[in-house]
């Protein structure tokens, strides 16, 4: 088969890809070649089948090397079991949308799924079946991811994907080992002001004004599958994006790597080839028949203008050659009739790309979604609480989320947290501090009444011995009085101190005092200013300070985690906007096939025209016997359009029509066994992480790159 041919094909494979894609749902063993069912009964019983739709989402460095996988699985209960059955490699599962439980017995989870479909995810070690490798060059130099941050020049950036899943069957009566078809989808995102001359490799790149989207798609594994030799096709296993770059830098790249495009060929029987090459048959004569035609009216007009003066003798060479050309054009006429024919199926194909379009736009959109929801539960989960982020509101909710954390109000609240808890603590002391101060309040006024009440007792002492405070302190100055008789005088005041009627007064005269208003009050005051004095100490102490400074840390490193989660989703909001502007101008392009299908019906009636034309030109050349003259400019005017056609339809079919039906001259029942063959082990690699043998599955995985700069 010549490469033309497998062009074909491998194009035709492309559009079934892109089909599947954009129906594939974004959530997230080896066995028999699986027969088409085409009962309506069977149909009915699959659907009534559990189902387990997964996705791989692999979170990779800049350099594509897999860091970690998170499995998110989704168990379709369409006949609202209260049980279903589940096998799973995973570690750490968790429900993330309802409170089902699940026991496990090995690999064999039993989910109490009460009626419900069951969501969950996990984590996973297995051996990805396609992993990627990401290369860069600077200027045609090799160069490591991180050093090409804020670095300019030519930038080469290159995703090579190598298919690690392969499985043996038979094909045309021989054993063979063949990969397991997938077709990896990369995408990425990037700033017009960074990045000029963008070109991609088996790609296609959409420029909105002020980013560019660039896809690409490859084949791992797809050219030893098929059997193609690279000199005749060579099938992409690698995506090559290079640009002009201002100052380098690079958001996360998104690859959706799918099994599902061979899966979906389950059900096709290869039969139409047969049609396609009658159809080429059919053009390989019209087209020969047009070149003889255009040749024999080139041949007919030259020698018609080289025997013009012997006109009588060159009017049957002149029929001849009109009838060439009414041959030629009935030939072109076919010819524009199958033209318009193949535009017509373009159209339509166009079309139903276009139609995929909705679906691409929601896929990526619940992609987006998922991310939302992982990041609302995750910061929940940490301990601040936000509302669940939406593609309209997330930038809003991350960025007040980011203001309360801000040093200066999260000290201010850590310090009234603490403020609270210790003025509560002492607060619950009060009435032991009021005690305390009551007591101490309570000595000092017994000492004041205990000290007045002496002086009055010292004073009758003394009278009762003629004498007066003042003349008793000069006696003992000048010594008139003894120590001997201050022992004695100072002997009756402490007997009179303690004395039961002195003590008495004493008490009551503490007791009044106690009770005053102005001691209340002075004990409240005091029982303030000790409550005020032990929660300054308990705030100052190292415990409390501690504790705020923990709660700064911890604000810092929330803060950090949010923003840079805030800028991996502004990286993949940013290629959710430029996948719309893509599907945007896949629709612009269904509708210029529309309007091409059109000019190729004006082509046919144009033809047919012509064709008419020439069938009355051949009936009048018997009229040119009169005007010799005018007869010779005008037919080498004839003569030179004549040779452009006849040239222009050469050169048509050798690069066009003829490449195009030389592609059918080979035999394709191989290639045909080698797709059926893939179609059916394609159809069983159903599942990553395990399926229960009663559930239908299907895997995709999605793989996350870190962004650069």
């Amino acid at each position: 088969m010549t490469k033309t041919g497998y062009k074909i094909l491998s194009g035709c494979l492309c559009a079934a890809l892109i089909c599947t894609i954009t129906g594939a749902s974004v959530h997230a063993e080896n066995g028999a070649l699986h027969a088409p069912q085409d009962t309506k009964a069977a149909s009915a019983a699959a659907e009534e089948r559990a189902s387990k739709e997964e996705t791989v989402y692999v979170i990779a460095g800049a350099d594509g090397k897999q860091q970690s996988v998170i499995v998110s699985d989704w168990l379709k209960n369409p006949n609202k079991e209260t049980s279903l059955q589940d096998v799973s490699d995973l570690t750490d599962i968790e429900n993330v949308k309802g409170d089902e439980t699940w026991t496990a017995n090995g690999t064999s989870l039993t989910w109490d799924a009460q009626g419900n479909d069951i969501y969950y995810q996990g984590k996973s070690e297995t051996e990805l079946p396609v992993t990627m490798n990401i290369s860069y060059q600077l200027d045609g130099k090799d160069i490591a991811p991180a050093e090409l941050a804020g670095k300019s020049g030519k930038v080469t950036i290159r995703f090579d994907y190598e298919n690690h899943c392969t499985t043996t069957v038979t094909v045309d009566g021989k054993e063979e080992t063949l990969y397991v078809p997938f077709a990896a989808l990369t995408g990425m995102l990037l700033d017009n002001e960074r990045f000029t001359n963008i070109e991609v490799t088996n790609g296609r790149v959409v420029n909105d004004g002020s980013h560019t989207v660039v896809v690409g798609i490859a084949f791992p594994g797809l050219q030893d599958d098929l059997n193609i030799e690279r000199d005749t096709l060579e099938l992409p296993d690698y995506v090559e994006v290079s640009a002009d770059v201002t100052d380098f830098a690079l958001d996360t790249t998104l690859t959706l790597a799918t099994n599902s495009v061979f899966s979906a060929l389950q059900d096709s029987d290869f039969e139409t080839v047969d049609d396609l090459k009658a159809s080429f048959a059919k053009l390989t004569d019209a087209m020969q028949q047009l070149l003889d035609g255009s040749s024999e009216l080139y041949e007919g007009l030259e020698t018609l203008l080289e025997k013009s003066q012997t006109l009588v003798d060159g009017v049957g060479t002149l029929n001849n050659g009109a009838a060439a050309l009414k041959t030629g054009a009935g030939s072109l006429n076919a010819g524009a009739a199958e033209l318009a024919t193949g535009m017509q199926t373009l159209n339509g194909g166009l079309s139903t790309l276009s139609g995929q379009s909705a679906a691409l736009n929601a896929g990526a959109q619940q992609v987006f979604q998922s991310l939302l929801a992982a990041a609302t539960t995750q910061i929940n989960a940490a301990g601040l609480s936000i509302p669940q982020l939406t593609i309209g509101n997330y930038a809003e909710v991350l960025n007040g989320a980011l203001a309360s954390l801000d040093q200066t109000a999260v000290y201010e609240q850590a310090y009234q947290t603490a403020l609270a808890k210790v003025t509560a603590a002492v607060n619950a002391q009060e009435a032991t501090i009021r005690a305390a101060v009551t007591a101490a309040v309570q000595q000092n006024v017994t000492e004041q009444v205990t000290a007045a009440v002496r002086e009055q007792v010292t004073a009758k002492v003394l009278a009762a011995m003629g004498l007066t405070p003042e003349t008793y302190a000069a006696g003992i100055a000048d010594g008139t009085i003894s120590e001997e008789q201050q022992a004695q005088i100072e002997a009756a005041i402490n007997a009179q101190m303690a004395s039961d009627d002195v003590q008495a007064l004493i008490s009551q005269q503490v007791a009044a005092q106690m009770a005053s208003a102005d001691i209340a009050a002075l004990i409240d005051q005091q029982t303030a200013a000790q409550i005020q004095t032990l929660i300054d100490q308990n705030m100052n102490s190292p415990e409390v300070q501690d504790q705020i400074t923990a709660a700064l840390e911890q604000a810092s490193s929330g803060a950090a985690s949010i923003s840079a989660l805030k800028s991996q989703l502004d990286g993949y909001y940013q290629f959710y906007a430029g996948l719309q502007a893509y599907t945007g101008g896949v629709d612009s392009a269904a509708a210029g096939a529309a309007k091409l299908q059109n000019g190729a019906a004006s082509l046919q009636n144009g033809a047919s025209s012509l064709y008419a034309g020439a069938s009355r030109l051949a009936d009048g050349t018997a009229t040119l016997s009169s005007g010799a003259s005018a007869l010779i400019d005008g037919v080498t005017a004839l003569r030179d359009g004549a040779m452009q056609l006849s040239d222009g339809l050469k050169q048509l079919n050798e690069e066009g029509f003829q490449k195009l039906v030389d592609a059918m001259d080979g035999d394709v029942e191989p290639l045909l066994e080698r797709a059926r063959a893939l179609a059916g082990i394609s159809g069983d690699y159903q599942t990553y992480s395990g399926l229960d043998a009663a559930m239908d599955g299907s895997v995709k995985f999605i793989y996350r790159t870190e962004a650069i700069g």
